[in-house]
């Protein structure tokens, strides 16, 4: 069994999908949440509201990246 070959507009279709879902659900969510870690304590209202509402946004992929990410402060010595 043989499949046919694919069309070159519906290549193009596959790899701008492909390209705007990692975008949508690995580079920006990343993106957002270091900037979200290095900004924390000094941003202002607005921009933390701004950050919050991306934040919402990209969603899916904040919550596909939360296990890898690890943003706890490091260990004291006593």
């Amino acid at each position: 069994m043989t499949f046919p070959a694919l069309e070159t507009s519906t290549l193009l279709a596959l790899a701008a999908y492909a390209v705007l879902g990692g975008l949508y659900l690995l580079i920006i969510p990343a993106a957002l949440m270091f900037y979200l870690k290095e900004r924390f304590h000094a941003a202002g209202s607005i921009e933390r509201l701004g950050l919050y509402g991306l934040m919402f946004v990209f969603f899916p992929g904040c919550l596909l990246l939360s296990p890898f990410l690890n943003f706890r402060p490091k260990r004291r010595e006593v």
